[in-house]
């Protein structure tokens, strides 16, 4: 490792805008302990448990990810938390299924999720937030997850998880906001906490976002470059309506909540230099986002 991720990415003053990792479908299973780098087949998850995670990240698809309560995880063997649910462009929630072992995940049938069907589990009615700490993963995200992952305690107490990894190494800390599937980066304690705030007022925190996972990273890049452009930060003010490619440009419609149709224009490339992307990755050139310009239709 030759320096630190995220470090070097906040220097030279890379935007986050446009790199939510894409998913539409989440599983989030409980498991104390340490991860591995590939979280699922390093742990003390039982191995047919493992693949049946696996089979449904292929199959439906979803983002399978684990988590582990911030203050040290539970007794291997005890009762697990696990979470379905969606995040499209419409409809978001999130059912929360007990089990009383890990393996009873095993007798479970998810696959009225790829329809955006109920598993029929208690629907959660508060946002869930997950900080990666996969430190073996990526260092940086242990380095500069903990702390936040810790802090955020205070702040949401029981809605506030570890996570395995979310994608985007060179922006963590990371947070995701399920079931909204927003997310965030090159968060510190602070700005983490500003970030939750903002979510639980139904508004995004334009600093930090990295943009929303049901959306192509072009439309997430020109979603936060408008809302920047123009202060909007409701979370739900903006609907998206068609993408237009010509070439390298992208023309994004949105609709406002009153009633506007809103067209970003954004150019779409390569940094013009080879950076690290990960801590232990080879040098390569991150895509770009420019906003050529908004108009109103």
């Amino acid at each position: 490792m030759t320096g630190w991720c995220a470090q070097e990415s906040r220097a030279r003053g890379e935007s986050p805008l446009g790199t939510a990792s894409r998913a539409r479908r989440w599983i989030l299973l409980e498991q104390p302990g340490a991860w591995g780098r590939d979280a699922l087949r390093e742990s003390d998850l039982p191995p047919a448990v493992a693949e049946r995670l696996l089979a449904w990240s292929r199959d439906l698809p979803a983002r399978v990810l684990l988590l582990r309560r911030p203050a040290g995880g539970r007794p291997i063997g005890t009762e697990r938390a696990l979470y379905a649910g969606v995040s499209g462009p419409g409809e978001r929630w999130l059912e929360w299924l007990p089990l009383e072992h890990v393996d009873d995940l095993l007798d479970l049938d998810l696959t009225p999720l790829r329809d955006g069907r109920t598993l029929g589990g208690l629907r959660v009615l508060d946002p869930l937030y997950l900080v990666c700490t996969n430190g073996k993963h990526d260092p940086c995200c242990a380095r500069d997850g903990l702390p936040i992952a810790r802090d955020l305690v205070d702040v949401v107490p029981d809605r506030v998880w570890e996570s395995s990894h979310v994608g985007g190494d060179r922006f963590a800390g990371n947070l995701v906001c399920l079931p909204d599937g927003l997310f965030y980066g090159h968060l510190d304690v602070g700005s983490a906490r500003a970030a939750v705030a903002a979510n639980e007022g139904g508004r995004i925190d334009l600093e930090h976002f990295r943009g929303r996972s049901c959306h192509p990273f072009a439309v997430q890049a020109a979603e936060g470059l408008l809302r920047r452009r123009l202060a909007i930060q409701g979370t739900d003010a903006l609907a998206l309506v068609d993408v237009e490619r010509r070439g390298d440009r992208h023309l994004v419609r949105f609709v406002h909540r009153d009633g506007r149709t809103l067209v970003a224009e954004i150019a779409t490339g390569r940094a013009g230099t080879q950076q690290p992307l990960t801590c232990s990755g080879p040098p390569a050139s991150a895509p770009s986002y420019d906003l050529v310009g908004v108009r109103e239709e």
